[in-house]
């Protein structure tokens, strides 16, 4: 594969073999033209593109030219945060053609930039040159590459490549196996997901619990919950600690699939108590029907000085108007004033349709009308809700 990179270098190279010549017109159709505003590392403030380019143009007016560490913490780097990429890839060209050498870093914001553009290939070319210029490439140069692959959803390229830079000797970083693992998960290859964990601990690469979560995640969402548990229980053998996301990851899909008991046993587990764990459990119970449930549940959480934020309100108001118990949820929210948790608008409007659905439009108008006077302003989904509950 990587044999490749010196013909993909050579097709895109110009006539002066040390010059990284790629396209512009290829990456961009008007690079020169995006608005850009921000401050410089150095106070230069750019109100626009002409700006830049006016500093960039003194910058290589200079003699001796400045180095390429001074040109990417002053141009390359700002521009990049800013997203200008095209810009990034034309003055990387002018500069090598004025003398300036590249570096590492330089070399991997262009790669990074022909990766941003869509043109994967582009930084493949300027991997081969690297090679060529003997520069060093690093953990950043292909885990990179291998974010832009699977990006473009190339997974199987991007699997290739990394297989490669192994044979080579290159020791892969963990976002390079995360980038990897990320990718064969939301494109569905679950399974070669999990086989992709055993190697990195030969390798010397340990996977850490955001690995985990990203297949656990995976696993759930397809309902291979036997399959997550049995991880699950791998990350807690091997001493990982597992942290609010692995447990939300799990109580979401045995929520989901109904299984409430493992759900409440998972959350029973948990070292860490967080509000946003519980708004996951209290959801699921109120989506079953289980709103007493729900609401004892919130007495344990308080029990434990955790507070229940306004999303708890919201999920239980919004449990109690669909079963008709519109009167209940005003004063659940009138209980949430009391603790100082305003409504917002997301809470009135659960309110104005629950009213709706009774056909107590004087009672759905007056909610509108307190909404206006606390200074919470209606949106499209609240009149909509008005005009359907007036239309009925």
């Amino acid at each position: 594969m990587l044999e490749a990179i010196f013909l993909v270098s050579t097709l895109f190279s110009s006539a002066s073999s040390n010059t990284i010549a790629i396209p512009i017109e290829a990456l961009s159709k008007n690079p020169m033209s995006m608005p850009v505003r921000r401050k410089g590392k150095r106070g230069h403030r750019f109100d626009n593109v002409d700006h830049v380019l006016i500093l960039f143009n003194k910058m290589i007016e200079k003699y001796p030219k400045p180095s390429i560490v001074e040109f990417t913490k002053l141009l390359l780097a700002p521009i990049v945060r800013m997203k200008h990429y095209g810009i990034v890839v034309s003055m990387c060209s002018q500069m090598e053609l004025l003398g300036v050498s590249h570096n590492a870093y330089s070399l991997n914001i262009l790669i990074n930039c022909c990766c941003k553009l869509g043109r994967i290939d582009f930084g493949f070319s300027v991997l081969g040159k690297m090679l060529k210029l003997g520069v060093e490439p690093d953990v950043v140069t292909f885990s990179t590459l291998l974010n832009g692959l699977r990006n473009q959803n190339k997974i199987f390229e991007a699997v290739s490549i990394f297989d490669e830079m192994i044979e080579r000797g290159y020791q892969p970083h963990l976002i390079a196996y995360s980038t990897l693992l990320k990718g064969l998960c939301t494109t569905g290859n679950t399974d070669r997901a999990v086989r992709f964990l055993r190697p990195m601990e030969s390798r010397g690469s340990e996977p850490n619990i955001v690995a985990y979560n990203t297949i656990l995640d995976c696993l759930c969402k397809k309902g291979l919950l036997k399959e997550a548990l049995d991880l699950f229980s791998e990350v807690k053998v091997k001493g990982i600690r597992p942290n609010i996301i692995t447990y939300s990851c799990l109580i979401r899909g045995m929520c989901n699939s109904g299984q409430q008991e493992e759900a409440t046993r998972l959350f029973n587990e948990m070292v860490d108590n967080n509000i946003s764990a519980y708004n996951i459990l209290i959801d699921a119970l109120c989506k079953e029907g289980l709103i007493s449930k729900a609401v004892e549940t919130i007495g344990i959480i308080r029990k434990q000085d955790i507070e229940p934020n306004i999303v708890t309100c919201n999920t239980l108001v919004d449990a109690h108007c669909k079963e008709g118990m519109v009167s209940k949820a005003e004063d659940i929210v009138a209980a949430m004033l009391k603790r100082g948790i305003e409504p917002n608008v997301v809470t009135y409007n659960i309110l104005i349709n629950g009213h709706c659905l009774q056909n107590k439009m004087d009672k759905a108008r007056r909610v509108l009308q307190l909404m206006i006077e606390k200074g919470c302003a209606p949106e499209i989904v609240t009149y909509s809700t008005m005009i359907n509950g007036y239309c009925k």
